[in-house]
């Protein structure tokens, strides 16, 4: 890689067969969020407001992101921040990292599409790309089991 160089985003799907605000409202909506992504969240669902997650445990840490773009129901863009082991290299510069989730119909259900951006180059930034994309992995298949047995029972 040159410098130049990025690694490429992080991109993982799934199916929800739901109706898609029900889908949209656990990006959105603190009371969802921390049932499948952080024990705590203050979200304000509009371009400019806050996008903050926090985590407990051994090594408590919070992401204090912002929305970066928002359109109801289809789409959402936050800055993300690092946890403890990769704090130093992606809470700084430069820019924060980008998480893009869009939903869209499929006859399977609603697609969501999530997208974990701007990723730089270096072995550092590849062992957090690779950590970032298990956590996303393993919490988006958290967010379908969670919305489904919210539904369903």
């Amino acid at each position: 890689m040159t410098v130049d160089e990025t690694l490429d985003p992080i991109l993982i799907q799934v199916t929800v067969p739901l109706p898609i605000p029900m889908i949209f409202a656990g990006f959105t909506d603190p009371g969802q969020i921390v049932g499948w992504l952080a024990d705590g969240a203050e979200v304000e669902a509009r371009v400019g407001g806050r996008y903050e997650l926090r985590w407990s445990g051994s090594e408590p840490f919070e992401s204090r992101g912002t929305v970066l773009g928002l359109t109801p129901d289809l789409d959402l863009r936050f800055s993300w921040l690092g946890p403890p082991p990769f704090a130093a290299l992606m809470n700084g510069p430069p820019p924060a990292t980008e998480v893009y989730v869009r939903l869209q119909e499929s006859p399977e259900g609603i697609d969501i599409t999530l997208e974990h951006q701007g990723w730089q180059s270096g072995e550092a930034w590849e062992a957090a790309r690779s950590w970032h994309f298990h956590f996303w992995d393993e919490r988006l298949h958290g967010l379908k089991d969670f919305l489904l047995k919210s539904a369903y029972g």
